[in-house]
C-alpha cells in the first residue's frame, strides 16, 4: 500500500507563510503597495504573490485599491477589534501580578476608576505580606487619598479636579490625608512628573501604597497596579519592578510607549 504523503500540509504551511509574508509588507507601507514593490521585498515570485493576493482580497484581508495596486484590508480591523473587546485587564494583569508579590512578598493591588472612586478589582497576597487586607476585593477608596486614585486624577484637566474637590469636600480619613485643594494640585504635579504615585498612610494608618498607571492601545489610563505594604516596610527599590510590571500589563493591552501619553 501506497504510503502518505505530508507534502499537502508543508505546502499549506508554506501558503501561510507567504501569505503573512505580504500581509507583513503591506503593514511597513502608509500607501498603497505596487504588485512589484510586494514581489520584490516579500522575495515571491510576482505570480505567485499576484495569487494569494488574489485570494486575501476576495476574503478582504487585502484591499485592491487599482489595478496592481493593494492594501490591508478591513477584515483585519474587524478581527483586531474582535481581540481587544476580548481582552480583560484582570486577564492582562493577573499572572504578572502574581510575580510581583512573589518578589516583593507585599500585596499586589489592581484597581480601576469609577466615578470618584477607585474599585479594587483583583489582588495578588498572602500571609505572610505582615499586613491585613485593608481593600477587599469590590472595595473602594477616594480618589484623592489613594495612590491609584491620584493616578487619575493627574490625567484630569484642572476644571476636572476642581469640580471634583468641591463634589467631595476632599473629606479625609485621618491627620495625614490631603483635604484642601491646593495641596492635592501640588501632589498631582508630583505625580505627573514622576510617572507614578505614592499614599503615604493617607487613606489607612500604618499603610503607604505606590502605584503606576496601566494603559491600552489608545494611552488611555485604564488601571492602576499598586503595592500595598505596612509604613516601615515599603521600599522605594520595588518602584522599578512595579513601573515594569504595569508597562508590562499595558503591552499586553496593546500600548505603545508613546501612546496618546
Amino acid at each position: 500500500m501506497k504510503m502518505e504523503t505530508l507534502e499537502p500540509a508543508k505546502t499549506s504551511i508554506q501558503v501561510i507563510e507567504r501569505m503573512v509574508a505580504l500581509l507583513d509588507v503591506l503593514a511597513s507601507y502608509s500607501d498603497p503597495v505596487s504588485l512589484k514593490e510586494l514581489s520584490k521585498v516579500s522575495g515571491l515570485h510576482p505570480s505567485t504573490a499576484h495569487r494569494i493576493l488574489n485570494d486575501m482580497v476576495v476574503t478582504r484581508f487585502v484591499d485592491r485599491v487599482e489595478p496592481g495596486t493593494y492594501r490591508l484590508g478591513m477584515r483585519l480591523l474587524e478581527l483586531g477589534n474582535v481581540v481587544k473587546s476580548r481582552l480583560s485587564v484582570r486577564e492582562a494583569a493577573v499572572d504578572l501580578m502574581r510575580a510581583l508579590h512573589n518578589k516583593t512578598r507585599q500585596t499586589v493591588n489592581l484597581s480601576v476608576r469609577q466615578g470618584d472612586e477607585i474599585v479594587y478589582i483583583d489582588r495578588a497576597f498572602s500571609e505572610r505580606s505582615g499586613m491585613q487586607v485593608v481593600r477587599a476585593i469590590g472595595g473602594r477608596g477616594p480618589l484623592h487619598l489613594t495612590s491609584t486614585g491620584k493616578l487619575f486624577l493627574s490625567v484630569d484637566e484642572p476644571k476636572a479636579i476642581r469640580a471634583y474637590a468641591t463634589r467631595t469636600g476632599l473629606a479625609g480619613h485621618n491627620k495625614n490625608s490631603i483635604t484642601d485643594l491646593a495641596r492635592l494640585e501640588r501632589e498631582l504635579t508630583l505625580v505627573r512628573s514622576r510617572g507614578y504615585a505614592r499614599d503615604n498612610e493617607e487613606l489607612e494608618l500604618g499603610v503607604r501604597c505606590m502605584a503606576a498607571g496601566i494603559h491600552d492601545d489608545s494611552g488611555k489610563l485604564v488601571a492602576g497596579l499598586s503595592i500595598s505594604a505596612p509604613a516601615d516596610r515599603l521600599q522605594d527599590e520595588w518602584l522599578e519592578d512595579l513601573v515594569n510590571t504595569a508597562a508590562q500589563i499595558s503591552a499586553t493591552l496593546g500600548h505603545r510607549v508613546g501612546a496618546g501619553v
